[in-house]
This record gives C-alpha cells, sequence and structure tokens, in this order.
C-alpha cells in the first residue's frame, strides 16, 4: 500500500495538485503550459462536461466532434510536468481507495500543444513542429529508474558531439510515441524533429541578456548535431520529461509545437496567437483519428 505522505488525495477524494478523480479525465489527454490556453482549446469542443483549477493546474474535459477529451495546463517546466504525469497515472493506475497498483495497466495518450523556438534556418515562424524525440537537458529523468526507455544511440551520439560543463545535467533522448507520431508526420504542415527541453529560459537556451554563459556556444553545438536523419529544430521546457515519464509509466506521449520565434534568424511570429490556434484545431481533427 502507497503511504500517505507518498500519494495525497485530498478529503473529497481528488489527488493532491490536480484535484481530479479517475472519472473527471479522457483517455485522450492534452497539455498545455498557459492555464488560459485550456479555454482556448475548449472553445472548439461540442461540449464541456467537467471542469477544475487548483493553482496552474486547469482543467476542463469535453467533447469534440464526438471524441472524449481532457484539457489540463502544466505551468512551465519540467518541475509541474513531474507532477501532473505522475498524478494522471495514479488517477488510472492506482485505486485510490486501497492505495494499491491496479492489476490491469491503463495507457493514456498525451499530446502537448505548446510554443517554441526553432534554432534551425529552416524552422521558420508559424510553423508546426512534431517532437519526433524529446531531448533532455533537464537531468528529471535520472531520478528514476529506468530500462529501455532511452534512445541509446541518437544519446551517445549527442553526448560525443557536445563539449559542455560536465557539472550539467547528462543529455539523454526519449523518442515519442510511435502511434501518435503517424497521425502528424506525414502531413505537409508538419515539421519532424527533435526537440529539445531545457531547465530555463534564458541560460539554459543560451540566450544572454547581462550574466555570461558557461557555454557560450551551446546553441551553436545543437544547431550542428545530426544523428541519422534527424537533429534538434527546436527548444522549450516540456517535452522530454513528458516522453520520458510517460514512457517509463506506459503512455503514449507526443509533443507539438508552434515556432513563435527563431534563434537562427532572430524572428518573432507577428501574431503567435494565430499560429497557436491554427495548430489548435489542426491538432484536434488529427485526435478525432485515434
Amino acid at each position: 500500500m502507497i503511504k500517505d505522505s507518498e500519494l495525497i488525495i485530498n478529503p473529497n477524494g481528488t489527488v493532491y495538485h490536480l484535484d481530479l478523480k479517475p472519472e473527471d479525465i479522457a483517455d485522450t489527454i492534452i497539455t498545455v503550459g498557459d492555464q488560459y490556453r485550456v479555454e482556448r482549446i475548449t472553445s472548439f469542443f461540442d461540449e464541456v462536461i467537467f471542469e477544475t483549477q487548483k493553482r496552474e493546474f486547469k482543467t476542463q474535459t469535453g467533447y469534440y466532434k464526438g471524441k472524449k477529451l481532457t484539457v489540463i495546463s502544466t505551468g512551465i517546466g519540467i518541475d509541474n510536468i513531474d507532477i501532473v504525469i505522475n498524478e494522471l497515472d495514479a488517477l488510472v493506475n492506482i485505486d485510490l481507495e486501497t492505495r494499491t497498483e491496479k492489476k490491469e495497466h491503463h495507457k493514456l495518450n498525451i499530446v502537448r500543444i505548446g510554443t517554441s523556438g526553432g534554432i534551425q534556418p529552416g524552422v521558420g515562424v508559424d510553423k508546426f513542429v512534431m517532437g519526433k524525440a524529446g531531448v533532455g537537458f533537464d537531468g528529471l529523468l535520472h531520478y528514476y529508474e529506468h530500462s529501455g526507455i532511452v534512445n541509446e544511440k541518437a544519446t551517445e551520439a549527442l553526448n560525443k558531439h557536445l563539449d559542455i560543463s560536465s557539472k550539467k545535467p547528462e543529455p539523454y533522448i526519449v523518442d515519442c510515441d510511435p502511434e501518435l507520431a503517424a497521425l502528424f508526420e506525414n502531413d505537409e504542415q508538419v515539421i519532424s524533429g527533435y526537440t529539445g527541453t531545457n531547465l530555463g529560459f534564458y541560460g539554459p537556451q543560451g540566450r544572454r541578456l547581462r550574466i555570461p554563459l558557461k557555454d557560450a556556444n551551446f546553441i551553436d553545438q545543437l544547431v550542428s548535431f545530426r544523428h541519422q536523419d534527424q537533429r534538434i529544430t527546436n527548444l522549450e521546457m516540456e517535452t522530454s520529461a513528458i516522453y520520458s515519464l510517460s514512457k517509463i509509466l506506459g503512455h503514449g506521449a507526443l509533443s507539438m509545437n508552434a515556432i513563435v520565434a527563431n534563434r537562427a534568424d532572430g524572428e518573432f511570429s507577428e501574431d503567435p496567437k494565430a499560429a497557436v490556434k491554427s495548430l489548435i484545431e489542426f491538432t484536434l481533427d488529427k485526435l478525432v483519428q485515434l
């Protein structure tokens, strides 16, 4: 039995941070960083049948073209992803009354709709990028026992390629769910590539304002990396954590990002909200096919 201190259940029977019960969520879950983006997505729904919010974790469940979907905001960063993925899994794979793991595993499909910065010249603003793999510069995976979830060849190639401070977490690469990827990757609107996940927005993503950077050429190293036919196309702050924890726990995960900035060209989208709106509609229509 899982102790009260490890899996915290609220007095109303919901999991601690998300304020959700098992019946409140669908099998297909969309995650977004911004809590206000939840309603931007569900505004396209036929109906919303459930909603709740605790802190930055806002959730709405409803139907889009007959498909039951849940949309949940995670806030920014891998620390919140650690909470969200673990608690979503607890909702479907742990009996909250007995605090014991269920005998039969229940799989969720978790799709991130987010914004990101492109680092390659061809990954322009307002484009859609599908994370074929998540490249973790965050270190979260190293806190968990895991086997067989890391793309070992790609990870080895990346670590041989990089020349960065040894005090930083060792990077790793985890592939997306192939079934989810199949819905998106052959569409002409989608660029497929490795999505890098960083601990922060400024220094960890190679942005310098007033503080000098430890590895000043970090972005250049990422741009020049190649493994087979893959390259690191974009950087954000959640994908590798979603992929890693989902794969460990037996869930499918995919990250779809609208490119709102291009680091190579120094450009920023003239209308990022329109780019995100297009990605939302595009993704929803793909998820109906699940």
